[in-house]
């Protein structure tokens, strides 16, 4: 059995403090239920916090080091089969050596899908 998908995601506002971003829900990133796939959401929710957590507001900034990922949380708490699932992700905590980045997926009226939380080292 073969699948295949495509995520795609949009940022529509990024600054030192917080990141907006929509991505549609498509048939590519559905689970046999119809419904978005939880994996699509964390690759979602991680992919707006790790943007955040680069230097606030530096996508490729020139420091030393890598900026890697060393936990994810994640309550998923609601999905949808159509339309946008938006993310609004903040800081918890920003520092030198780690930064705790939480993540709020919505959906449709608002509806809250999930939360997630992130954390990121510089390794170097």
């Amino acid at each position: 059995m073969k699948f295949q998908g495509e995520i795609e995601y949009t940022i529509t506002k990024h600054s030192p403090e917080h990141v907006l971003a929509e991505m549609p829900v498509r048939p590519g990133i559905l689970n046999p239920d119809g419904v978005v796939n939880p994996g699509a959401m964390l690759w979602f929710a991680d992919a707006c916090a790790t943007v955040l957590a680069y230097e606030r507001g530096e996508l490729f900034p020139g420091t030393a080091g890598i900026l890697t990922g060393i936990g994810v949380n994640a309550d998923i708490v609601g999905n949808q089969n159509n339309g946008v699932l938006r993310a609004l992700s903040r800081f918890v905590k920003y520092g030198s050596e780690l930064s705790t980045v939480h993540t709020i997926i919505t959906g449709a009226g608002d509806q809250l899908i999930a939360e997630v939380t992130t954390k990121y080292i510089v390794a170097k």
